[in-house]
């Protein structure tokens, strides 16, 4: 049997110096939420801040969006035989990926009132990681810091996440099998 790799909260090394995303909670309920992404090692070198603040959140949406983020990111760390987190008061640790995943979460639901968080919170679960990445590294090449809430993909992210209606199943349809790109007519011999 393989041992679990040593991980903290949500998915993060246990090793110091990771690249890792962290989620400030203050104790205080009015205080702000905090999301920072941490560099780590990589941060020291030529130039590259050791880390930057992505999105200060009202408490109000932290709370709205946060069981969404904590059972799906549970989700894909139990089926990766990882351990679990939950989130607390304090610094919270997330592994680099999902952290890209709960900024985009949180870029889009920042401005958002109460009733189309549910769609956002929604919309951004039926989303694969893979596409969560590249909505991260499209927003953040060019509004990626606290203070551009409605700059370019940041005021993207909220239009396209929270328009429409709450679905109400949250199963995903399996994507179909693509044929080998060999197969294809394209490349049979004609004759």
């Amino acid at each position: 049997m393989s041992e679990r790799p040593k991980t903290i909260d949500f998915g993060a090394p246990g090793a110091y110096g990771a690249h890792l995303f962290r989620v400030e909670i203050a104790a205080a309920r009015n205080e702000s939420v905090v999301i920072v992404e941490d560099y780590g090692y990589r941060g020291q070198e030529g130039g590259i801040p050791r880390e930057e603040e992505r999105v200060i959140l009202p408490r109000p949406v932290w709370s709205a969006i946060a069981d969404i983020a904590r059972r799906e990111f549970n989700d894909r760390l139990k089926a990766a035989g990882v351990l679990t987190g939950r989130w607390h008061t304090g610094t919270n640790l997330v592994d680099r990926l999902l952290g890209k995943e709960l900024c985009v979460l949180a870029w889009a639901a920042e401005t958002a009132s109460e009733d189309k968080i549910a769609v956002i919170c929604s919309k951004w679960a039926a989303l694969r990681p893979e596409e969560r990445w590249w909505l991260f590294a499209m927003t953040v090449a060019e509004a990626g810091m606290p203070e551009d809430t409605q700059r370019g993909w940041r005021r993207a992210l909220f239009l396209a996440l929270s328009d429409g209606e709450k679905p109400v199943s949250r199963k995903r349809r399996p994507r179909p099998v693509e044929k080998d790109l060999f197969e294809l007519p394209l490349f049979e011999d004609s004759k």
